[in-house]
């Protein structure tokens, strides 16, 4: 096997669990090899670090599996691994159907993901190393979980990086591109085929369920109370407006949301779930709002949500000029900052969007915010929150801090995988 050495004067990255290897880390390669192969990495005294496949055409020039020098890697080692992912998620999720079961580095698989839905699997293969070994990888997968179908969502521009074909299509078996998926007690339909990255994005699912407690008690500030009214020769206590009139509406006491770039609409689902009264959900895409649409109506909301087609952008600066007022706003952009050189331009972004927002929550209402930009740091975007919010002249105070979901374990050596930040502010003037 041939081996990497590593410079001697370079920061310790590897020892500390990053399971990359750059190409400015390498000081020489001793041996033959082919892109793909298996490698052993060295420090600059020969002595074993980890072992790991090469690609000499990627920037991460070893991305590494195993740090056992006497580990073979093969079928078995592929199964082994597959089967703990599952075990672990079965672990922190039980009864779990649908959810990430492979998370690449952090599952210690580096260059594939893998989306369960229900009985179908949706495979992103993003390394050369793991392309040469998606043989094993698909025996894997059926073994441990004897899925109807695996679907390939190699249509991903990372994998022309590694000097790879991009495409799309069934890998195994055949099933329907659409499939209906339960997510917190709620049913969705996510279109595999052409859905944003595989589909859905699960990482949120424990911050969708994290906005329950803010959905409810909003009876009072819309001005209305429990008040004594007599009904059929009894006095029964009911909602009552201003006005006096008894309020009809079972959700009178819920909140008025309105929900940003809800892609499938998956946090107006959580907010209706859990007692809101109104929802205006937004996104650009017309196919988005059409499933966010479908899946609202699935789970009985219609009547409780208004779908809006519109720039997230425009849509807040012409509410702010509108004087539009909600309880509960929420912002769950794409990532701004794709590249480290574009974080100025995400900044500038994320700081438009939260300072408009906060000037649409109603006092002592909610902003509830994400980042899934890694580029953009937990420590940076929190700035950027606190920036808007002395410049729409709001005092913050955090209810909720939290990243991505059980399913998306973070290794601690890696930066990278600190990518999704999301906050839930209380709002009031200052």
């Amino acid at each position: 096997m041939a081996k990497v050495f590593l410079v001697r004067n370079r920061r310790k990255r590897l020892e500390q669990g990053h399971p990359w290897v750059y190409q400015s880390e390498v000081e020489r390669i001793e041996g033959e090899h082919e892109p793909g192969d298996m490698v052993d990495v060295v420090n600059h005294q020969g002595h074993f670090l980890a072992k790991g496949y090469i690609n000499p055409q990627s920037q991460m020039i070893v991305r590494i599996l195993s740090y056992r020098p006497d580990e073979e890697i093969n079928q078995e080692w592929m199964t082994t691994q597959v089967r703990r992912a599952w075990t672990f998620r079965q672990r922190f999720l039980p009864g779990i159907r649908s959810c990430r079961v492979l998370y690449g580095e952090a599952d210690f698989l580096p260059g594939v993901v893998v989306d369960k839905y229900e009985d179908v699997l949706v495979v992103q293969i993003l390394s050369l190393g793991m392309e040469v070994r998606k043989d094993w990888l698909l025996q894997a997968l059926l073994e441990v979980f004897s899925p109807r179908a695996v679907y390939l969502r190699n249509d991903v521009h990372v994998r022309g990086l590694e000097g790879l074909e991009q495409g799309k299509g069934f890998w195994y078996g055949e099933s329907e591109t659409e499939i209906e998926i339960e997510e917190n007690g709620l049913k969705l339909v996510v279109d595999i085929e052409n859905g944003q990255k595989t589909g859905y994005f699960f990482d949120q699912r424990e911050n969708r369920s994290a906005i329950a407690p803010i959905m409810t008690g909003w009876g009072a500030e819309h001005g209305i109370s429990l008040q004594p009214v007599e009904e059929a020769g009894e006095t029964v206590m009911k909602p009552v407006d201003k006005r006096g009139k008894v309020v009809k509406n079972p959700f009178w006491d819920g909140a008025e949301v309105l929900d940003c770039f809800t892609h499938t609409g998956s946090f107006t689902l959580n907010a209706c779930k859990h007692g809101a009264k109104k929802v205006t959900t937004l996104d650009i895409s017309d196919h988005a709002i059409e499933t966010a649409k479908q899946n609202v109506q699935r789970n009985g909301f219609l009547h409780r949500v208004n779908p809006v087609v519109a720039n997230a952008f425009d849509y807040l600066r012409e509410a702010v000029k509108e004087n539009k007022q909600w309880d509960v706003v929420i912002l769950d952009p794409p990532a701004f900052a794709k590249s480290r050189g574009a974080v100025k331009g995400a900044v500038r972004g994320y700081k438009d969007i939260n300072l408009n927002g906060l000037k649409l929550v109603r006092e002592g209402g909610y902003l509830v915010t994400a980042s899934c930009s890694y580029h953009m740091s937990p420590e940076l975007f929190q700035e950027t929150i606190q920036e808007a919010a002395v410049d729409a002249k709001k005092m913050l105070r955090l209810i909720h801090w939290s990243g991505a979901g059980f399913d998306h374990p973070k290794l601690t050596g890696i930066d990278e995988g600190d990518y999704l930040k999301f906050a839930i502010y209380e709002v009031t003037s200052r």
